[in-house]
């Protein structure tokens, strides 16, 4: 498996399985003389983390991360930067049938058929949990554009949680209806998709290539390697197909999300990410621990793939002209 690297200035590598001795990710092209931010770090892991709600998983992981190499005093020191954060909470014999049965819907036939060996506890590699490790790169990509003196915005928020919408300014955790209808899901084993609305504010303009690497193309490709995504759309999406184009292309048109020729024009970039339902249900759901529904989670990690692909453009434009 080579496939485990992302970025092309800013090169980010995860290694680690959910009931291995650790996830972690080792960062190579963060410039020397970068702030460390614990504060940001620690404020991002514990977005993600489980255990802190009735609605998302049971295991509960206190998310310590620990910096083997590449920061002194509080600074990168332009080396690579390696972090690991250790599995603590893992209930390994949980899993102990499918040592040879399959989970529908999991990547466990796949990979056993790809690999011919797989890590049967907690989904091994292909778990949610492997997605820490981009919490921590993005953070650190964060930092760097902080460091920059780039002050862009990077948010997120639940649109829909199966059948019940949300406003931007909503929390899934503290919707009623939401919070009802997961409950309910996490008893009987049943799960639920949704969709998340990723936005960018602030964003310098010209950032993107023209044609391999365009800025939505990477933000796309991103967010499709998050597990459970299956659709991604910008600014209007699909609801353009239905436009006349003398009513779409105007000045001042805003429904391209930002993004025009794949390069940022500096307005607001706005994608939706769609999640299919939680593989886990039933009989399996009942015996591991698993999340009714990947949006409230999957949050963060929007955010971090976010920032990772900014702060390789970043960069790269720096070679644009002279």
């Amino acid at each position: 498996m080579s496939a485990s690297r992302f970025g092309n200035r800013f090169v980010i590598t995860t290694f680690g399985e959910s009931h291995g001795a650790a996830m972690g990710v080792v960062i190579d092209g963060c410039p020397a003389g970068v702030f460390f931010d614990e504060k940001l770090l620690i404020s991002e892991l514990d977005k993600r983390k489980p255990g802190v709600s009735q609605i998302t998983s049971g295991r509960k992981e206190a998310d310590v991360y620990e910096v083997l190499s590449g920061v002194f005093e509080g600074i990168t020191l332009g080396t690579p930067i390696a972090i690991i954060v250790r599995n603590r909470d893992t209930k390994s014999e949980d899993y102990n049938d499918l040592k040879s049965n399959f989970r529908a819907g999991h990547a466990d036939d796949v990979w056993q058929n790809k690999f011919g060996i797989r890590d049967h506890r907690g989904g091994g590699r292909s778990s949610g949990r492997e997605t820490i490790s981009r919490v921590i790169a993005g953070s650190v990509a964060h930092m760097v554009l902080n460091d920059f003196g780039i002050k862009l915005n990077v948010s997120s928020f639940a649109k829909q949680i199966g059948p019940v919408n949300l406003n931007e300014n909503e929390s899934v955790f503290d919707n009623r209806e939401v919070q009802e209808l997961l409950l309910k899901a996490k008893e009987d084993g049943r799960s639920y998709g949704g969709i998340a609305e990723v936005i960018v504010e602030n964003l310098p303009a010209n950032l993107g290539q023209p044609v391999f690497h365009k800025l939505k193309a990477d933000l796309a490709s991103a967010y499709m390697g998050i597990g459970a995504t299956i659709g991604v759309e910008f600014g209007e999406g699909f609801e353009a197909t239905k436009e006349e184009g003398s009513k779409w292309h105007y000045e001042g048109q805003s429904g391209y999300g930002g993004i025009r020729g794949g390069i940022s024009t500096g307005e607001k970039i706005n994608v939706r990410v769609a999640f299919k339902p939680t593989s886990s249900v039933l009989d399996v759901a009942r015996k591991g621990r698993h999340d009714p529904c990947i949006v409230p989670r999957a949050l963060p990690v929007l955010e971090a793939m976010t920032y990772l692909v900014l702060v390789d453009h970043v960069l790269w434009s720096r070679t644009d002209r002279r």
